[in-house]
């Protein structure tokens, strides 16, 4: 998307109007979030401190060139990305020795969550200077905001999971094993298929947002049983394509009666004791649940008293 160029002055102008009130002191490395999709995403506040800054550190000069581009601006480019952020964090240290403020964008969101940055922001900090956030658009906090996870008591970021079978699954075990978390997972339009294979396997019952080409005019948010989206998936083959964020729904608390046993191991233990001499029914709900026998005598002396009580 192209703006003619009195479109960009006036754009400018009004990221000054909001934001030019604010210090933006030199020798500082300023961490910009990017669009993810949407270029109307840019916040005032980063188009104003593009405007001011001597450099451009960015994960793909393409990129990032095309960003300066689009608002009318014209600065230097610093390649940085993963494979090359110790050794390219040197030459923005420089900079920011000579007193001159620089930028730091990856290629979409927000810098050094699942994206490179964090070893320059290190680097920066460690060498006494300034870092400041400028923020703005990122995938894993769009995907929170719609997924309405009412259970969940904060939340973890996971980003890609291991792409090797068997490293995968573990990670992914690990990941449902954590209580009362949403957790924000990552994944790409090669490998969708086979999460959502494993997670209807794993977790069929456990909510799950699958959000996909976020902000983009094609964009996609799904909520449902993991045991469903294989299926889902399946329906259309626009589904397949795209970038993923899946949010991962914090499980349902599981209810506990008031001797502590969970309340599904009650309903496998009040049968038994009904139907079966007390010692009888304790062995065989010790062999179904796994729970300690004195914990299911306990509960089931308490069932065999209730009863009786009512009789």
């Amino acid at each position: 998307m192209n703006i003619a160029i009195s479109d960009q002055s006036l754009l400018r102008q009004a990221a000054a109007a909001a934001a030019g009130g604010q210090q933006y002191p030199a020798g500082t490395l300023y961490l910009v979030a990017t669009p993810i999709g949407n270029l109307a995403d840019l916040s005032l506040r980063a188009i104003h401190a593009l405007g001011l800054v001597d450099a451009l550190a960015c994960e793909d000069t393409r990129q990032g060139g095309a960003l300066l581009r689009h608002l009318g601006l014209h600065k230097p480019l610093i390649t940085l990305h993963q494979h090359n952020e110790r050794e390219a964090s040197a030459g923005v240290l420089a900079r920011l020795a000579a007193g001159e403020r620089v930028a730091y964008a990856s290629d979409a969101g927000t810098p050094a969550i699942s994206d490179p940055g964090a070893v320059l922001v290190q680097a920066a900090v460690a060498a006494g200077y300034r870092v400041l956030p400028l923020p703005g658009p990122s995938s894993a906090a769009a995907a929170l905001s719609v997924a309405g996870d009412t259970v969940a008591q904060g939340f973890a970021f996971v980003g890609f999971l291991p792409t090797k079978a068997g490293e995968r699954r573990s990670a992914l075990q690990a990941v449902l094993a954590v209580p009362l978390q949403s957790q924000v997972v990552f994944e790409a339009p090669h490998r969708i298929a086979d999460l959502m294979a494993l997670l209807a396997e794993l977790a069929p019952s456990r909510s799950v947002t699958v959000c996909r080409e976020l902000t983009k005019q094609f964009e996609t948010v799904h909520t449902a049983p993991a045991g469903s989206l294989p299926a889902w998936l399946a329906a259309d083959a626009q589904r397949l394509k795209g970038e993923f964020v899946l949010v991962l729904h914090a499980a349902e608390p599981v209810a506990v009666a008031a001797d502590g046993l969970p309340a599904e191991v009650m309903r496998v233990l009040a049968p038994l004791v009904a139907e079966l001499p007390l010692k009888q029914a304790v062995a065989l709900a010790v062999q179904i649940t796994g729970e300690p026998r004195n914990r299911l005598y306990d509960a089931a002396l308490a069932l065999k008293n209730a009863a009786g009580d009512e009789a």
